[in-house]
């Protein structure tokens, strides 16, 4: 497949790049600062600009079979603003333009998801996102709602604490309340739920939530 990522330097967007070049995709990386890129292979293309620059944000989409979105809101407690709103909105427009459908991100139990039931995560997480992180917390929230709202064929991973290290291969997927869902999950496998999702359907527009 020919995958976009958006996100590419931060700790998922690394791990989905390398798994997806690993596994014989052509993989478009959009980023601001390509030397953090460290990652060198025939089937990989660098585009470098920022979320506001359409242009080159449809110049990254142009011909993805997906596109995968590792970007997350910062937790820096100065920062006012919200870019990744924005961004995500260029990246939607992109992808109408272009006629791309498969969107695929990550998010937090803080995004609900209508098969969710009554959960402690449900129930914790947006409360600490409200309370400590509620820049962060508006942010992820109107970046997520732009893309549920939109007509493109979705799919965003929600989890609560993701962790270093190499992938389990076990990865658990369902909604909150309904079924086992942990705090903790691997960079790693979160990449790899990612990438899985390219060709598996069975989380069209869902936002499941991921485990190990």
């Amino acid at each position: 497949m020919n995958v976009t990522v958006f996100g590419a330097t931060g700790g998922i967007g690394r791990e989905v790049v390398t798994q997806a070049l690993d596994a014989g995709h052509h993989v478009t990386a959009y980023l601001r600062n390509p030397a953090k890129l460290t990652v060198t292979h025939p089937n990989l293309t660098a585009i470098t600009g920022e979320l506001t620059d359409r242009d080159a944000v449809q110049r990254a989409v142009d011909g993805a079979d997906a596109v995968i979105s590792a970007l997350g809101p910062s937790l820096d407690r100065k920062a006012t603003d919200l870019p990744l709103v924005e961004g995500t909105r260029t990246i939607v427009d992109a992808m109408r333009g272009e006629g791309v459908e498969r969107y695929i991100g990550i998010a937090t139990p803080s995004l609900p998801d209508l098969r969710d039931t009554g959960s402690l995560l449900g129930r914790l997480v947006p409360f600490m996102g409200r309370t400590f992180l509620s820049r962060a917390y508006r942010e992820l929230l109107e970046m997520s709602q732009l893309v549920t709202d939109s007509e493109l064929d979705w799919t965003i991973a929600r989890f609560t604490r993701p962790t270093d290290g190499a992938r389990t291969g076990t990865i658990r997927a369902g909604y909150l309340g309904r079924d086992k869902i942990r705090a903790s999950i691997t960079r790693a496998d979160i990449a790899s739920f990612l990438l899985a999702q390219t060709s598996d359907a069975q989380f069209h527009r869902a936002a499941p939530a991921i485990s190990n």
